[in-house]
């Protein structure tokens, strides 16, 4: 299908496409869509940007029949925000309808979403644990629902909450449809997918983008100083259109939004700790662009959808590299140009040296009175010393303490030596 009208869709799901401005499918839409809509179990592989999301949402909907009184579909999401980024998307197409969704996700009243199952929700979208404790609670009636929808799967299986979907997914029909989407397909995840799944339908569309593109990497180093202040130096050398600074911990991130916002910048915070309505009130804020600069740990790097960033800054560098590879996709987007800003302390350079082998360019540079300047690279001094250790030890093998001794050995020897060293040098050199 080149176009979205060329499917046969309900009349509200293609005023709703008519809305949201799309008008030909993404590549991934183009092959998922008619799976879903024939009740053909699949796997998506495809990176954020791709529009996976509209994928299922849109053929989810169109099956989902508003006069059963029963729920038909689950949607699950591995965080709050991701859930209520999709959960969103969901009720800008239901507007105006019948179809009724819910979102289960953490940190909300209990008592309150029970109240809201009690009205047989059509579709849910939720977090594994939340959707988990209410099916085993008997709050929720997950066994009607034929359709069930994995995204961000891997990052799900990182977090630990495959437990958490089996459980509710083993209480759903036998003639279960599966749909899954990841970024990547771990081998770990593949016996989970192989007890739900009989012979999906494996959609892999394109490949990441390369990392060089459109893309500056910077690498700055703190160098015993505060790494606070090192910041507030990196910060002078730039003018972002939108920041985002990742850190590795909520506590962290708080930490530094607060520690900015004394220093006069604005800054904005996302993080797990923040409740569904400061969530929704911080993603519209920044949406409205009322922050240049947002502390984020690294769940805003997977799935969140943040347009116009130019800049991320690695904060801390992440426990897990590959996260490294989530936070720097952020920018450099849609054709645009993006820096990527590391800081490093000489202890992480194990890590560093690990991320330039997944084919990070490193630039070493720093900021100088507001300009950024190149500075030596940081094996130079390491490189310095083993060339001197290697020098002094070809020239111990050469210049001996001769047998007898007269007045001034020592001297000739110390001239000796150093002639040997220069003509050790200018090879080195020419080489």
């Amino acid at each position: 299908m080149s176009k979205f009208t060329d499917y046969n869709l309900k009349p509200f799901i293609k005023e709703a496409i008519g809305r949201l401005g799309f008008e030909s499918p993404t590549p991934i839409q183009r092959e998922i869509i008619p799976l879903l809509l024939k009740g053909k179990s699949a796997i998506g592989q495809a990176h954020t940007g791709t529009g996976k999301s509209h994928s299922f949402l849109i053929p989810t909907l169109e099956r989902v029949d508003p006069s059963l009184e029963e729920l038909q579909a689950v949607i699950v999401a591995p965080t709050r925000e991701l859930a209520s980024q999709l959960y969103d998307e969901l009720t800008k197409i239901t507007e105006g309808t019948e179809i009724r969704g819910t979102l289960l996700i953490g940190g909300t009243d209990k008592e309150r979403l029970v109240g809201r199952l009690k009205s047989n929700p059509h579709i849910i979208v939720g977090t594994p644990g939340r959707i988990s404790y209410m099916a085993e609670n008997g709050a929720l009636a997950i066994h009607t629902a034929k359709i069930l929808v994995i995204d961000e799967a891997d990052l799900a299986f990182d977090m630990g909450f495959i437990e958490d979907i089996d459980k509710f997914a083993s209480k759903m029909p036998e003639n279960l449809e599966m749909y899954v989407f990841s970024a990547t397909i771990p081998e770990k995840l593949k016996p989970f997918l192989t007890k739900y799944m009989e012979s999906p339908v494996h959609v892999q569309i394109g490949k990441r983008k390369s990392l060089t593109e459109g893309m500056r990497y910077s690498l700055v180093p703190v160098r015993g100083m505060d790494r606070q202040k090192k910041l507030l130096q990196v910060l002078e050398g730039i003018s972002p259109y939108l920041a985002i600074i990742f850190t590795n911990t909520r506590q962290n991130a708080d930490r530094l939004a607060d520690f900015l916002a004394e220093s006069g910048i604005k800054t904005g915070r996302i993080h797990g700790d923040l409740s569904p309505r400061e969530r929704t009130r911080m993603m519209k804020r920044i949406r409205d662009l009322d922050f240049q600069f947002i502390v984020a740990t690294d769940l805003a790097a997977r799935g969140i959808d943040i347009p116009g960033v130019s800049h991320v800054i690695n904060y801390e560098l992440p426990d897990e590299l590959e996260f490294f590879i989530h936070r720097v996709g952020r920018t450099a987007r849609a054709g645009l140009e993006g820096q990527a800003i590391t800081l490093y302390d000489p202890s992480e350079d194990d890590k560093i040296v690990r991320i330039e082998q997944m084919g990070i360019p490193f630039i070493h540079e720093e900021v100088k009175n507001g300009q950024w300047v190149e500075v030596k690279e940081r094996h130079a001094r390491k490189n310095r010393v083993k060339e001197v250790e290697e020098i002094d030890y070809k020239v111990a093998s050469f210049v001996r303490k001769p047998a007898k001794v007269k007045p001034g050995y020592k001297k000739k020897m110390t001239q000796k030596i150093e002639q040997i060293k220069k003509r050790e040098r200018r090879i080195k050199r020419k080489k």
